[in-house]
C-alpha cells in the first residue's frame, strides 16, 4: 500500500455498525481516491504517503450527503427578495417596495421563501402587493416552492385572465366572479408567467451555481441527490466540472451529484424512454441515476393528496389526475432497473405509492437490485402506512427542517390548521418509520429550507429550531438519536441511492469522501452542534474545504 495521503483525528465515526465497545479509528489512508486502510494513530506510522493532514482532537464521519436538495432550481427561486424572513404582511410589503424602487425599466419585482403564514386567516391576493411594487410585474414564490403570487401587471402580460386547464393538478386560482386573485397552484400555472420574466446568462448562472456549491462545501457536503434536472442543468454541471482548476482536476464541482429529472403527469411511454435514456449520463462527479415523479403537491397550498379534505375542503385531488398512469408509470422505470423518487406528503398520496410498489410483479420487483425507490416527504401518515411501508421496502426521504420551520407546537400554523389535530399530531413520523426498520434518508429540500446540514441535524433530534430553546418540539415523540440524524446523512443516504457498497461508511475499499467536525456529532448537545464548525470535507480523498488553522 503507497496511500497518497493520510488524515488523522482523534475520533473517526465509521458508521459501518461496528461494535460500540470497539475503539474509535484515528487514521485513514486514501489512495487513488479510495480508502485504503482503517486504522490507529500507531497504525499509521507504517503507511508510508506522500502527506499527512492532522486533525487534532477533530472528528472525521462519512461525508455529508443531502439527500434532497434543488441547486439549479435554486438559481431561479433565490433571485429577487429574500422573503423568509418576514413574520407578517407590512413586513412582505416594506421588502416589496424597496425591491421595486431599486427596480429598472424592463425589470420584475421578485420574492422568494415566502411563509403563508403572513396572510393570517386572509387568502394570498394580488391587491395585497399591486400598490407597493408601483405597478411593476410581480411574482412571489412561496416557500413550499409549488405556488406563488402574481401580480396584476404580470398576470396582465401573460394573457391570464381566468381559470386554465392542465394535465397535472395545477390551478389559476380565481374569484367567484371568475377572475385571477393571483394565486397560482404549482408548476404549470406558475410557469404561465414565470416564462415571462427576462432570464440570466448561461454565464452568470454559471458563476452563481459555483458560488453555491462552495457554500454546501463549507457547510459539510459532499454530496446531494438533485431532485429534478431543469432545461440546462446538465450544461451547467458539464461546464463547471469542465472548468479544470490548477490544482484540482475536478474542476468547479466540489461534491458528488446524483440527479433526477422529473417525470409529470400527461407523459407517455415514449417520454419515459428518453427520460430512461438519460440514465448514466455524467462525468466524474455527476450523474443522472434515477427518475423523480409526484403524486400530489402541498399541505399549505392545499394540493396535497389526503383521504379526508383538509379544514377548507381541499387537498383531495391526486397531481396525476389518472392515478393509474402513474402507478404504469412506476412499472415501466422499475421494470428497467431504474430506480425512482416519488414527492407524496398526504397520507392518500403516501397510500397511492405504496398500492403502485405493492402492485409490481415479482419479476419486476427481482429487477435491478441497487435499483432503489423512495417516498419523498411523507408529512402526514397513519399507523397503518407506517407498518406498510416498512413491508413494502421502500426509502424514507425527509426533511426535519420542514417540521421545525413551518410547523408549531400550539399547531397554529397554517400546515397543522389545515390538517387538524389527528393529522397534525401524525406529522413527520421520523422515529416511527426508523422502529419500523425503514431506511431513512434526511436532507433540506433547499432552497424550501436551509441547507446547512448541522442545523438539520440538530433539528431531526430536537424537534424544534436549534438555537431556540424556548421554541417547544412539534411532536417531540418523533425526534431522532443522535446516530439516526446522523445516518440520515451518511449511511442511510448511500442505501437511498443504492450506493451502499461504495459509500456512506469509513470503510476499506468505499470513496474516500469525509467531512471533519469539531465537536462530536454524537456526544454534542443538538444546539451546540448547530453551531459548531466544519473543519474539512473531502471528496475522492481530495481537500474540497478546509478551515483555516484546523489541521496540520
Amino acid at each position: 500500500m503507497n496511500p497518497d495521503v493520510i488524515i488523522l483525528a482523534g475520533t473517526i465515526h465509521t458508521m459501518d455498525g461496528r461494535p460500540a465497545q470497539s475503539p474509535a479509528p484515528q487514521a485513514v489512508a486514501v489512495q487513488g481516491g479510495m480508502i485504503a486502510a482503517v486504522g490507529s494513530r500507531s497504525d499509521a506510522e507504517s503507511w508510508p504517503a506522500a502527506e499527512v493532514i492532522d486533525f487534532g482532537a477533530a472528528v472525521l464521519t462519512p461525508g455529508l450527503v443531502d439527500c434532497h436538495i434543488h441547486p439549479v432550481f435554486g438559481l431561479e427561486l433565490t433571485r429577487g427578495c429574500d422573503l423568509s424572513g418576514a413574520t407578517d404582511l407590512a413586513g412582505v410589503r416594506a421588502l416589496l417596495r424597496t425591491e421595486a424602487e431599486a427596480a429598472t425599466p424592463g425589470d420584475w419585482v421578485r420574492g422568494w421563501g415566502l411563509d403563508p403564514n403572513v396572510f393570517g386567516s386572509a387568502a394570498p391576493h394580488r391587491e395585497l402587493i399591486d400598490d407597493v411594487v408601483s405597478g411593476l410585474p410581480c411574482l412571489i414564490r412561496l416557500f413550499d416552492g409549488h405556488s406563488a403570487l402574481a401580480s396584476s401587471r404580470a398576470l396582465e402580460l401573460a394573457g391570464v385572465t381566468g381559470p386554465r386547464k392542465f394535465d397535472q393538478a395545477s390551478e389559476v386560482v380565481c374569484d367567484p366572479g371568475g377572475r385571477p386573485t393571483g394565486l397560482l397552484l404549482e408548476a404549470a400555472a406558475i410557469e404561465l408567467v414565470a416564462q415571462l420574466m427576462p432570464a440570466e446568462s448561461f454565464d452568470e448562472r454559471k458563476a452563481r451555481l459555483a458560488e453555491f456549491f462552495m457554500q454546501f462545501s463549507r457547510s459539510g457536503l459532499t454530496g446531494a441527490h438533485v431532485m429534478d434536472c431543469g432545461e440546462g442543468s446538465l450544461e451547467l454541471f458539464r461546464a463547471l466540472e469542465d472548468e479544470a482548476l490548477e490544482d484540482d482536476l475536478y474542476g468547479g464541482l466540489p461534491l458528488r451529484l446524483r440527479i433526477s429529472p422529473w417525470c409529470m403527469p400527461g407523459s407517455g411511454e415514449e417520454d419515459w424512454r428518453r427520460l430512461a435514456e438519460q440514465i448514466g449520463v455524467g462525468g466524474k462527479r455527476w450523474e443522472v441515476a434515477g427518475i423523480k415523479l409526484f403524486v400530489d403537491g402541498t399541505v399549505d397550498n392545499g394540493t396535497a393528496w389526503l383521504f379526508e379534505p383538509d379544514l377548507y375542503g381541499e387537498s383531495v385531488a391526486p397531481f396525476w389526475p389518472r392515478p393509474e398512469e402513474y402507478a404504469a408509470a412506476v412499472r415501466f422505470f422499475a421494470g428497467r432497473g431504474i430506480p425512482t423518487a416519488t414527492h407524496a406528503i398526504g397520507d392518500a398520496g403516501v397510500a397511492a405509492v405504496l398500492d403502485a410498489f405493492e402492485s409490481l410483479p415479482p419479476a419486476v420487483r427481482s429487477v435491478g437490485p441497487e435499483a432503489v425507490h423512495r417516498v419523498e416527504h411523507l408529512e402526514t401518515v397513519p399507523d397503518a402506512l407506517i407498518e406498510r411501508f416498512s413491508r413494502a421496502g421502500l426509502v424514507a426521504s425527509m426533511q426535519p427542517s420542514h417540521c421545525t420551520h413551518y410547523s408549531r407546537a400550539d399547531q397554529s400554523d397554517n400546515w397543522s390548521t389545515r390538517l387538524g389535530t389527528e393529522r397534525a399530531n401524525n406529522g413527520w413520523r421520523c422515529a416511527d418509520l426508523r422502529a419500523a426498520g425503514t431506511t431513512l434518508a434526511l436532507g433540506s429540500d433547499w432552497p424550501i429550507a436551509p441547507f446547512e446540514p448541522l442545523p438539520i441535524l440538530a433539528d431531526a433530534q430536537l424537534r424544534r429550531r436549534a438555537g431556540k430553546p424556548g421554541e417547544q418540539p412539534v411532536v417531540p415523540g418523533q425526534a431522532l438519536t443522535a446516530l439516526q440524524a446522523l445516518e440520515g446523512y451518511t449511511s442511510h443516504a448511500a442505501k437511498a441511492a443504492g450506493e451502499w457498497a461504495v459509500s456512506g461508511s469509513v470503510t476499506v475499499g468505499k470513496r474516500a469522501d469525509f467531512t471533519v467536525f469539531d465537536v462530536d456529532p454524537l456526544s454534542v448537545a443538538p444546539d451546540d452542534l448547530a453551531a459548531a464548525q466544519v473543519l474539512a470535507t473531502f471528496v475522492d480523498g481530495r481537500v474540497q474545504h478546509l478551515a483555516v488553522g484546523s489541521a496540520r
